[in-house]
């Protein structure tokens, strides 16, 4: 009999909260970011030009010179940032909490259901990310 009871209990316990018609709260997503990943949105101009374009060069694709770059937005857990190099091509590149980055030329982004390239009003991504800015 005391089996029985504990069962029903245990059951009855189990069956709390499980009201059919209310919906799990919402939680807040957890963004994982590394160190690299955090540091980029602190670089200068220059200097987000010459790690963006180390990227591009990483991958086996030609750029000489970044003429612009800057923080496009979040995208699957990965930072995207453009660059626009000298020869008039426009890099997609995206940034993984890892410190890996792949890049894209801007031109596939449309076919493959990627964000389009558009630097964000703030180019650092400070702003949108809510990242002070360093000393």
């Amino acid at each position: 009999m005391r089996v029985v009871l504990v069962a029903l209990s245990a059951l009855a316990l189990a069956a709390c909260g499980s009201g059919g018609d209310q919906p799990a709260p919402k939680q807040k997503e957890i963004a994982v970011r590394s160190e690299e990943q955090n540091a980029l949105h602190q670089l200068d101009d220059m200097n987000r030009d010459i790690a963006l374009k180390r990227a591009i060069l990483a991958s086996g694709l030609r750029c000489k010179r970044v003429v612009r770059s800057g923080y496009v937005t979040e995208y699957n857990k990965l930072s995207m940032w453009q660059a626009d190099c000298d020869d008039n091509r426009s890099w997609g590149i995206f940034v993984g909490p890892d410190g890996s980055a792949q890049v894209r030329p801007c031109s596939d982004n449309a076919r493959f259901k990627l964000p389009e390239c558009k630097i964000a009003a703030d180019p650092s991504g400070r702003t949108e990310r809510g990242i002070a800015k360093a000393g």
